[in-house]
């Protein structure tokens, strides 16, 4: 195996949610490298559906913040990357939104080589009309979720996986 790919197997074997971050802002530089991951993700028919909105502001967070049980995370990450699905692009739902996994898992393994620590959050989709408002999407945007990004307070994440026997329920 090549040494790029050890590392690319390393970043996925190795990435774990951050949800506490130092108070060090987030450079410009490391949020557009992510953003970059992010638009080299695969899409059906190259239709590159994602969208993103980049929040640093304190208030602007905080209102989204509102929209989950997650708000410390929100508020307390440097930046957050609102990610929609731009419905005018999108050709076929599942395809679309597999699109978006990949889009998000572009980005969080861009976060994670370049020494961030991020978190994606999910529930706050039960708001996401809301979320929409505040940030005045337009109105073809549908939230699809929120990296919250920092720099890791600390490294004792920890993860467990489920045995690949529990997964894997065919071989032929």
């Amino acid at each position: 195996m090549s040494k790029s790919g050890q590392a690319v197997l390393e970043a996925i074997f190795s990435r774990r949610s951050v949800r506490q971050y130092t108070d060090e802002a987030v450079g410009k530089d490391d949020v557009q490298t992510i953003l970059e991951a992010g638009r080299w993700a695969p899409s059906g028919l190259n239709n590159q559906p994602w969208r993103f909105a980049v929040v640093r502001d304190a208030k602007v967070k905080d209102e989204i913040a509102k929209q989950t049980r997650y708000r410390e995370i929100i508020r307390n990450a440097p930046v957050i990357i609102a990610v929609f699905i731009d419905n005018r692009d999108s050709y076929d739902r599942t395809k679309d939104c597999q699109g978006i996994g990949a889009c998000l898992q572009n980005m969080w393994l861009a976060t994670h080589a370049l020494g961030l620590g991020g978190v994606w959050l999910g529930e706050i989709l039960k708001n996401k009309e809301r979320v929409g408002e505040i940030l005045e999407t337009p109105g073809t945007y549908e939230l699809m979720a929120v990296l919250a990004i920092g720099h890791p307070k600390h490294g004792q994440q920890k993860s467990d996986r489920k045995s690949l026997s529990a997964l894997v329920f065919k071989e032929l």
